[in-house]
C-alpha cells in the first residue's frame, strides 16, 4: 500500500483500496492519478484490464462533494462497461457517499430520471444520455470531470456526433480524459478540439 499512499488520496479511498485487496498500483495508475489530482488533461493508451477505472476514478472520487449536482461524467461505449465501470467506482467511493448512476439503453427511462437527480457522477452510453438531455432530465451544467472510456471503440460504433453533443453540453473549462487502445483520426481530432494540453501516458 506504500505506494498508493504516496499519491495522496485520501483514508477513505486508500481504505477501499486496501479492502478490495489491492497492494500497489498498476502502472497506469500510478502515471494517470498524479495528473487527475492536479487537474490535467489525460489521454491514456492501455490495453482493457490494466486498472485503469482507477487511474481515472481516484482523482475524481476525491475531487467530487456528495449531493453537489453531477460533478463527473464518464462515457462509455456499451452498457457492459458502463455497468462495469460504474460497479467499480461505486466500490470505491461508497466510504465518502458519493452516489454513482449508470444510463444505458434497453431499459426503462424512470427509474434512471430518479437516480440522475440524486447523482454526483453519471456513467453512460452516448445515445441514452442524448435522449436524457433532449428531454432535459440531465443536466451538465456542473461537470468538472468528462471521461471518454475506450474512446476508440465508441467513435468507430458512429458515436462522434453524438460525443461532440454532450462535450458541447458541459463547461468549457472542465478537466478532460480519453483513454484509447490506439490512437486514430477521429482521436487525434477530439483532442485537438476538446482537450486542453492533454498529457499521453502510455501503459
Amino acid at each position: 500500500m506504500e505506494k498508493f499512499k504516496k499519491l495522496n488520496l485520501s483514508e477513505e479511498l486508500l481504505d477501499a483500496i486496501r479492502q478490495a485487496g489491492f497492494e500497489s498500483p498498476s502502472e497506469i495508475q500510478e502515471k494517470t492519478i498524479p495528473l487527475v489530482l492536479s487537474g490535467k488533461d489525460v489521454i491514456g493508451s492501455s490495453e482493457t484490464g490494466s486498472g485503469k477505472t482507477l487511474a481515472f476514478g481516484a482523482g475524481i472520487i476525491d475531487r467530487v462533494s456528495p449531493g453537489a449536482g453531477i460533478q463527473a461524467l464518464i462515457l462509455t461505449p456499451t452498457r457492459e462497461l458502463a455497468e462495469q465501470v460504474g460497479q467499480t467506482i461505486s466500490k470505491f467511493s461508497h466510504k465518502k457517499r458519493i452516489k454513482v448512476t449508470q444510463v444505458y439503453g434497453g431499459v426503462s427511462m424512470d427509474p434512471q430520471i430518479r437516480a440522475i437527480r440524486q447523482a454526483d457522477i453519471v456513467v453512460g452510453t452516448p445515445g441514452r444520455l442524448l435522449d436524457h438531455l433532449k428531454r432535459r432530465t440531465l443536466n451538465l451544467s456542473k461537470v468538472k470531470f468528462l471521461v471518454l472510456d475506450e474512446a476508440d471503440r465508441m467513435l468507430d460504433m458512429g458515436f462522434v456526433r453524438d460525443v461532440e453533443s454532450i462535450i458541447k453540453s458541459c463547461p468549457s473549462n472542465k478537466q478532460t480524459m480519453l483513454f484509447t487502445a490506439t490512437l486514430s483520426k477521429d482521436i487525434e481530432y477530439m483532442a485537438k478540439k476538446y482537450m486542453k494540453n492533454p498529457v499521453h501516458i502510455q501503459a
